[in-house]
């Protein structure tokens, strides 16, 4: 049976397999050998940790956990060697003209015929709440329609 190396007291035989030190806590301490954990970023919501071993520092040397989208100059490794891509055919001709931003058109919950029955109404000198209630919608709506109504006649 394996014996502690630093107080002799038995190991057990599956503790044994990879340590020669028992639980004890002057026993770790005095055995146990710190890891290093080195952090490498994968993307914005987590990083990936490692056990900074030899293999892994061959890794992170040859630059396997390097982010390819950074330019050679912000990484310490030179950029790798991408192959061109053709970019998809562009349209022949000139663009299409932009629409200069103005005023935005209010998007209307009405109808032409409602809109007609509201300036009828307000021409006959009834409130916007009164006409409101009579087409069965609301007073801003109501409103609206009113004012659009007269926007579109003054044209």
């Amino acid at each position: 049976m394996a014996q502690c190396v630093t107080c002799g007291a038995a190991l057990h035989p599956e503790r044994a397999e990879k340590y020669n030190y028992c639980t004890k806590r002057e026993c770790r301490e005095q055995n146990a050998k710190p890891l290093t954990i080195a952090a490498v970023a994968v993307n914005k919501s987590a990083d990936q940790y490692l056990v900074l071993n030899e293999r892994t520092r061959e890794d992170l040397a040859a630059g396997r956990y390097q982010d390819r989208r950074k330019s050679s100059s912000v990484t310490d490794g030179p950029a790798p060697e991408r192959a061109r891509t053709p970019s998809p055919a562009r349209r022949s001709g000139p663009r299409p003209a932009r629409r200069a931003p103005g005023p935005r058109q209010p998007h209307r919950s009405w109808t032409k015929p409602q809109e007609d029955l509201a300036l009828i109404y307000s021409a006959q000198g009834m409130r916007p709440d009164e006409i409101a209630e009579r087409l069965g919608v609301s007073r801003y709506t109501a409103t609206q329609m009113i004012l659009a109504g007269k926007t579109r006649a003054d044209r």
